[in-house]
C-alpha cells in the first residue's frame, strides 16, 4: 500500500503524511459499477483513489440521475470532505467506473491534517477548486449545449477515463448519466453511427471518430 501512496501521491505529500495514511487508513479494491457511497449515507471516511475511475452522481426528486464528474487517480472527492466535516448525510453517489483501489481516511484525521501539513491543506483546497470547476462545465453543458453536443463531450470523456474506445453502457445508462430520455439518446447514438463516428453493438457502443 506505501509503494502505490508514494507513486500516487508522492509528490503531493511528505513522507510523514504518507506514513500515517498507512497507519490509520484503510486500504480497498472495488470492482467496476461497484456501490461506494449512497445518496443518505453518513460517512466516516474520505477516499484517495490509487488507481481506476468513480463516477460521481447527483439524484433529483423522481430519481433520475446526472453525472457531475469522475474521479481519477491522485484525486478525492470535495463534496465527500464536506460531508465528512459536517458529519452531514452524503449528497452523491460514487460508483467505480473502473476497477478501483483507494484508501479511506478517517474523518478525525483530516482536520488534525489540516493543521499539521501544509501539503495536505493545500491537497485539500486544490480539490475544492478542482471539483467546483468541473461541476461549473457540467452546468455549462446543460445551460448552454444541445444534446448531441453533450452526448459527444459524454463519450470523449468516457473513453478518456477508462482509457478505452469501448464503452459499455446501454442506452438507457447513458441516458440516466445524461438526464436524458432512452429514446432521444438512441436517436442520437444512431445517428452518430450514420456520420460513421460510431458503431452500435448489443449493450456497448465503438467510438470510431469523434
Amino acid at each position: 500500500m506505501i509503494q502505490d501512496l508514494k507513486e500516487q501521491y508522492g509528490t503531493i505529500f511528505e513522507n510523514e503524511l504518507i506514513n500515517e495514511i498507512v497507519q490509520v487508513g484503510t486500504f480497498k479494491e472495488v470492482p467496476e459499477g461497484f456501490k461506494l457511497i449512497e445518496i443518505g449515507d453518513y460517512l466516516r471516511g474520505m477516499p484517495l483513489l490509487i488507481s481506476g475511475a468513480i463516477k460521481i452522481l447527483r439524484e433529483d426528486e423522481d430519481g433520475d440521475e446526472l453525472l457531475l464528474y469522475y474521479l481519477e487517480k491522485g484525486d478525492t472527492c470535495s463534496m465527500t470532505m464536506a460531508c465528512c466535516i459536517n458529519d452531514a448525510k452524503s449528497e452523491i453517489r460514487a460508483i467505480a467506473e473502473t476497477n478501483a483501489k483507494l484508501i479511506m481516511v478517517p474523518i478525525q484525521k483530516m482536520e488534525e491534517w489540516t493543521a499539521k501539513y501544509k501539503s495536505w491543506r493545500n491537497f485539500v483546497f486544490n480539490s475544492y477548486h478542482e471539483r467546483l470547476n468541473e461541476l461549473l462545465s457540467t452546468l455549462d453543458s446543460i445551460a448552454f449545449q444541445k444534446m448531441d453536443e453533450r452526448l459527444v463531450g459524454y463519450l470523449k470523456e468516457k473513453a478518456r477515463v477508462t482509457k478505452d474506445d469501448i464503452i459499455h453502457n446501454t442506452h438507457q445508462e447513458i441516458a440516466y448519466d445524461l438526464h436524458s430520455s432512452r429514446v432521444v439518446i438512441s436517436r442520437l447514438l444512431k445517428k452518430l453511427e450514420e456520420m460513421g463516428k460510431i458503431k452500435l453493438h448489443r449493450n456497448y457502443l465503438e467510438i470510431i471518430q469523434l
